[in-house]
């Protein structure tokens, strides 16, 4: 089983920046990938941002390529969301992701292809 925890969200003016973290603890999991997802309010859960455990090999949605960096500290078991020029639109619940197996392609975006989820973190970027 594994755990995961998040922090570091709060509310901050549009073109701030952000670092959450993932912190993980429960079975080693090197051969994880673990990605980030997030839910505005009405709206359904949706793919930010992945990272290969082993590779470090990375994947972004196109709403936040070049503006996003997804990493990770295998010491610490911990994975980061460095979100820089934030936008209003960036507002949501975001949720941290491990996958037992290998998630390529079109699967890094569905839910059910990860395995265990942190219970979110607030984002609000105001205008």
């Amino acid at each position: 089983q594994v755990q995961l925890v998040e922090s570091g969200g709060g509310l901050v003016q549009a073109g701030a920046s952000l670092r959450l973290s993932c912190a993980a603890s429960g079975r080693t999991f090197s051969s994880y990938a673990m990605g980030w997802f997030r839910q505005a309010p009405g709206k359904e859960r949706e793919f930010v941002a992945i990272i290969y455990w082993s590779s470090t090999g990375t994947y972004y949605a196109d709403s936040v390529k070049g503006r996003f960096t997804i990493s990770r500290d295998a010491r610490k078991n911990t994975v980061y969301l460095q979100m820089n020029s934030l936008k209003p639109e960036d507002t949501a619940v975001y949720y941290c992701a491990a996958a037992d197996g290998p998630v390529y392609g079109s699967s890094r975006r569905k839910l059910d292809e990860y395995d265990y989820w942190g219970q979110g973190t607030q984002v609000t970027v105001s205008s």
